[in-house]
């Protein structure tokens, strides 16, 4: 069994290699290496984006927080997402798309200060900053998630020794070939991961006799089934789960406005006409997915409570959970191990599929976003790939020491890093899009007033408040925060000037 396991994550390794070297080819400019020369078909641009939107805590964290805490928090999460992926596709893509090429933009940062004028590129630095300090902790997750994933399946394998070697794979095709490699792996990746849940779920309900017995044990929890209650399922304990915290988890839509990674396959795709089928593929499978991860946590209790998986003692233990199903379906012999060897490459793709992303993003931050257009430095685009490939590498180095620790829960930390990136750049990106009297002084204090926010929130607020109506989700907050800013600022600021309005004139008489 053992053998076959490692085999077959062997290969998918092995292909996801296979993929960077073949994209190396296609990316010969920094601009192929970021953005992939706006090529990307309709379909692989909905499941990339989705599948690098989704990480490790849609296989890992989702279950987990649905298993140990009852369907409020991980379905109004679900919910969220779900708005906010479908609202993201029909009012920010296209225009997106439309406006970046316009204006010759091919990452965030720079769409930033060539929107609002900012010739200084000064916007283009603090986002450039934004995205480092957020995206390495999300790696971190990322390269977390793996090596929990490896280090559970093998145990005689370390933690560590895991890890390293996930992130290795991850950095080599993405040094190799740059955006489109991620966009190329990212796909196929969704596609795993989808065959995954559908079996993982399918034969766990089976071990279990049916769904009716899963939904009957969990029924006689006070509170787990209840959208407005919580139910601990360590400590044995049922909580009110009221309007507020509802409202706050429902804001984990409005982080898709200001997601680099998800915004970039907007700019790429090949023709804005085709948004519109990316758009109904990316929402479907983002719907069913979601469904799927938290049945696995609900079908999960009566696996626990068998005996067949677990005892765990919080989510973050239970973040496991897809393992340890896959461990047990190769065992039993119901399947062949090569086919535990797919589920848990599913698993394995959720976490690189997101990890590579944020590589690519954060190294054209260095790279295209501070030294190429802050500083203006005079090197060929030779060199700029070579300084792009070489800081793809550094990043991950420092993400590789933020997950040393494995107890460190990937839901906590995507959670993290999804608010600061949705109250940064969310309400930059929509007022930027539809609002012309927004200004250059107003995007960058929305901007930094959304990512301080984030910070006090979740690491004064929270902690001096915990268990009171303030212990909510700092997206919220924050997000409210950067928008007002922006509007308030930009209205006392100095008006933009005739050229930018104009442009923002085209584009939104662009069909």
């Amino acid at each position: 069994m053992t053998v076959s396991l490692i085999l077959t994550i062997v290969l998918y390794l092995g292909m996801m290699l296979f993929i960077g070297f073949a994209s190396s080819k296609k990316s010969k400019t920094t601009d192929d290496f970021y953005l992939g020369g706006r090529k990307l078909g309709p379909l692989v641009t909905a499941m990339s984006a989705e599948a690098s939107d989704m990480s490790g805590w849609l296989l890992m964290g989702l279950p987990g927080v649905c298993l140990m805490g009852g369907l409020a928090e991980a379905s109004w999460t679900a919910i969220g997402l779900a708005i906010g992926t479908y609202i993201n596709w029909l009012i920010v893509a296209k225009k997106l798309r439309i406006y970046s090429e316009k204006i010759g933009a091919v990452t965030i940062p720079e769409f930033f200060s060539k929107r609002f004028g900012d010739k200084k590129n000064g916007l283009s630095l603090i986002a450039a900053l934004i995205i480092i300090i957020f995206f390495v902790p999300y790696t971190a997750s990322g390269f977390a998630a793996c090596g929990k994933l490896f280090s559970s399946i093998f145990p005689g394998l370390n933690y560590v020794t895991a890890m390293v070697i996930s992130a290795a794979v991850i950095v080599v095709y993405c040094t190799l070939g740059g955006f489109l490699a991620a966009s190329t792996t990212d796909f196929i990746q969704s596609i795993v991961m989808t065959i995954s849940l559908l079996a993982v779920l399918g034969i766990s309900e089976g071990f279990i006799g049916g769904f009716d017995i899963a939904f009957d044990n969990v029924a006689k929890l006070d509170g787990f089934l209840n959208l407005f209650k919580g139910f601990d399922v360590a400590a044995g304990a049922t909580s009110s789960y009221g309007a507020l915290p509802v409202a706050s988890t429902l804001a984990w839509g409005l982080g898709y406005f200001g997601m680099p990674h998800v915004l970039l396959r907007f700019m790429a795709i090949e023709s804005p006409e085709k948004i519109k089928i990316s758009r109904r593929v990316a929402s479907i499978w983002v719907v069913i997915s979601m469904a799927i991860a938290v049945l696995i946590g609900l079908v999960g209790y009566s696996l626990m409570t068998k005996g067949i998986v677990g005892p765990y003692e919080n989510a973050s233990a239970a973040e496991t959970i897809i393992v340890d199903i896959s461990r047990v379906i190769s065992k039993t012999g119901y399947l062949p191990a090569f086919m535990a060897g797919i589920f848990l490459s599913g698993i394995l793709a959720s976490t690189m599929s997101t990890a590579d992303s944020q590589l690519i993003a954060a190294s054209s931050s260095v790279t295209k976003d501070i030294i190429a257009n802050f500083f203006k430095a005079k090197v060929s685009d030779k060199k700029l790939m070579i300084i792009a490939r070489i800081s793809v590498i550094i990043i991950s180095i420092i993400a590789v020491f933020l997950a040393l620790d494995p107890n460190a829960s990937v839901f906590r930390i995507v959670s993290f890093a999804w608010a600061g990136f949705g109250a940064a750049f969310g309400p930059v990106v929509l007022l930027g899009l539809f609002w012309k009297k927004s200004t250059k002084t107003g995007a960058l204090a929305g901007m930094i007033s959304g990512a301080a926010m984030v910070f006090f929130w979740k690491f004064g607020i929270r902690e001096w408040f915990a268990g009171t109506v303030l212990d909510f989700y700092e997206l919220l907050p924050a997000f409210i925060l950067g928008l007002v800013v922006m509007v308030v600022v930009s209205l006392i600021s100095k008006k933009p000037d005739d050229e930018i309005i104009a442009t923002f004139e085209e584009v939104k008489a662009s069909k």
